[in-house]
C-alpha cells in the first residue's frame, strides 16, 4: 500500500548536500556522477512519510516538493 504522498525533486536546484539521503535513504540517493539527488520512489510507503517530510524540511535549497492527495 502506498501513502497519499507523491514526491518530486528539482535536480537543477539540488546542490548535492545529501541531507535527504540521510533523512530518507529508501527514497533518495545521490548520483555518483554529480552528487545530485536521485528519487528512488515517487510514492513512498506510508511508514516513510515522516522521513520524507524531514528530508524536504532539511533540504537547504528546497529541491524536494511533497504533493499530498
Amino acid at each position: 500500500m502506498v501513502s497519499g504522498l507523491r514526491v518530486s525533486v528539482d535536480r537543477e536546484r539540488c546542490t548535492g548536500t545529501g541531507s535527504c539521503v540521510f533523512a530518507a535513504p529508501a527514497v533518495f540517493e545521490q548520483d555518483d556522477a554529480d552528487g545530485r539527488v536521485v528519487l528512488l520512489r515517487e510514492h513512498p510507503e506510508p511508514g516513510e512519510s515522516d522521513d520524507v517530510q524531514e528530508a524536504a524540511d532539511v533540504c537547504p535549497v528546497a529541491a524536494i516538493k511533497l504533493h499530498r492527495r
